[in-house]
């Protein structure tokens, strides 16, 4: 009986680990911030930084540098997505066409954003729980933080490291891993 459950057991954790190993950033549609299909699948062979943003935060001010970060490496295969959260004192109130608005008018924004989600509580949106659940991602357990908190995704869908909100878009965590330094 001891060897039928240790078995089960080993089984399960294998299979999990499989899982985790198998899915990737990849494996996920999201809607764009103009509510349309966006296949994640059609970044492979990027690097991507997944940021979750907000209108009305303290770090707001970290669009323009990840405006800054974008125009400068998107032609070496990088790209930045943002996904707009309310999920820290309110502070992303706005509808999709005003934070589209926003960030085009206030910051310049030309990187992709997308539709406003929940990146943590029980509404968090399947992309979120696998960047934040080593299970899924096979990788690390994270917490999201605070807006703007940073997700660095490799060329084949992997994650690869967390910054936390504090850290600035052009930090050299960042801009290391994009130019292949660490």
């Amino acid at each position: 009986m001891k060897k039928t459950v240790t078995l089960f057991i080993l089984f399960g954790f294998l299979s999990l680990s499989l899982f985790a190993q198998t899915k990737s950033f990849h494996n996920f549609t999201v809607n764009n911030i103009d509510g349309e299909d966006f296949d994640l699948s059609n970044l492979k062979g990027k690097k991507v930084l997944v940021v979750n943003t907000a209108s009305k935060c303290g770090f707001t001010p970290q669009y323009e540098d990840l405006q800054k970060l974008y125009e400068k490496y998107m032609t070496k295969k990088f790209v930045i997505i943002g996904f707009p959260a309310n999920n820290f004192m309110n502070q992303e109130p706005g509808s999709n066409s005003e934070i589209k608005i926003f960030c085009s008018s206030e910051y310049n924004v030309t990187f992709p954003m997308m539709a406003k989600i929940s990146v943590k509580g029980d509404d968090i949106h399947q992309l979120y729980q696998w960047l934040t659940k080593k299970e899924l991602n096979g990788k690390l357990d994270s917490k999201v933080k605070w807006n703007f908190q940073k997700y660095m995704i490799d060329e084949n869908g992997k994650l690869v490291d967390v910054a936390y909100p504090k850290t600035n878009p052009l930090d050299d965590q960042i801009v290391n891993w994009i130019e292949n330094i660490i």
